[in-house]
């Protein structure tokens, strides 16, 4: 049960090269990011990117930044404002998207004229930045191409919350992959949609009852229209970070699975840990774990086939922080 995720391999994950201690900045500097280099480097294949580099400029160099409209800027020198590299970091943004189709998410550099995600600068004639702020041109481009593909900062994976939720996209992202290589079926669509149940239950309760609805009348449409549209809907809804409540709800449910099977005292263990859990007392992997050691002593088929259970390789102990 500890391994439930069905695919093989490790997944790819683009990345921004410093964030890997490519000495690649503006400054001839890195940004190297220990989470990625030492310990995330263990389960995916990184493929470093640097746009500034593919698209000619130097290390070092003259800085760049964003200016103009926060809907559409452009990326131009710092010093030399007569330098304009919109055009080719856009143009190398869809090429590596057109390229890398293998890619099962893709870490950003944050505050990045090129590769920012979220709250880049973007400077007006007066010199100070705007509000709203903009998105890196290459980030902008690369995204367009890869809408639902698992995507986020560096800076952003320090958050417990939101590193656990990437991982868990990045995970689910490569078994849909997988399930595609394999061949789709209608059975094998209804089979990946009710092993996601309880994950989605507790990230967007109300998503999972929609994209059932959607599957209900499976034989009526058209699976190769219908299964990219599903898919879209299932990551939009992974997006969603779940919370003490939603996940105390989902532990609340799998117990309802070992009710014939638990003597009153293990059932009034699990339910104190599961409110030690709402309350902030202890991490989700505290009442987890337990529930899993039940599980392996009273199996239930469809229970093991949850990816609630195990989203992502336990070793990194992503719940232990939730």
């Amino acid at each position: 049960m500890s391994q439930r995720h069905s695919f093989t391999g490790k997944p790819k994950l683009g990345i921004s090269a410093c964030l890997l201690g490519a000495e690649v900045r503006y400054n001839g500097g890195h940004k190297e990011s220990r989470l990625c280099s030492r310990t995330l480097n263990e389960y995916f294949d990184f493929v470093p990117l640097c746009p500034e580099v593919a698209i000619g400029l130097g290390t070092p160099r003259e800085p760049i930044r964003l200016v103009g409209d926060p809907q559409a800027p452009r990326a131009v020198g710092t010093v030399n404002r007569a330098v304009d590299v919109t055009a080719p970091l856009a143009a190398y943004g869809e090429r590596v998207a057109e390229e890398q189709t293998e890619l099962c998410g893709y870490i950003f550099m944050q505050q990045s004229p090129s590769c920012g995600l979220h709250r880049v600068k973007v400077y007006q004639d007066n010199g100070r930045p705007s509000e709203p702020q903009g998105r890196g041109i290459f980030a902008q481009a690369f995204c367009a191409r890869h809408p639902d593909l698992p995507v986020e900062e560096d800076g952003r994976l320090n958050d417990p919350i939101l590193r656990e939720n990437f991982i868990t996209r990045v995970f689910a992202y490569a078994e849909w992959q997988q399930l595609l290589r394999q061949g789709l079926t209608r059975k094998a669509l209804i089979d990946f949609h009710s092993r996601y149940k309880y994950l989605l239950m507790a990230t967007h309760p109300m998503q999972y009852k929609a994209l059932g609805r959607l599957l209900g009348n499976l034989a009526q449409h058209d699976l190769n229209e219908l299964a990219p549209h599903y898919f879209s809907q299932l990551m939009e809804a992974l997006k969603h970070c779940a919370t003490r409540r939603t996940h105390s709800n989902v532990l609340q449910h799998l117990c309802g699975y070992l009710k014939q099977n638990l003597s009153r005292e293990d059932k009034a263990e699990i339910q104190q840990l599961i409110g030690q859990y709402r309350q902030g007392v202890v991490p989700l992997v505290v009442p987890m774990t337990l529930l899993k050691h039940h599980f392996r002593r009273h199996p239930d088929d469809y229970i093991a086939q949850q990816v609630y259970l195990q989203p992502h390789p336990e070793d990194l102990s992503l719940r232990n922080a939730l």
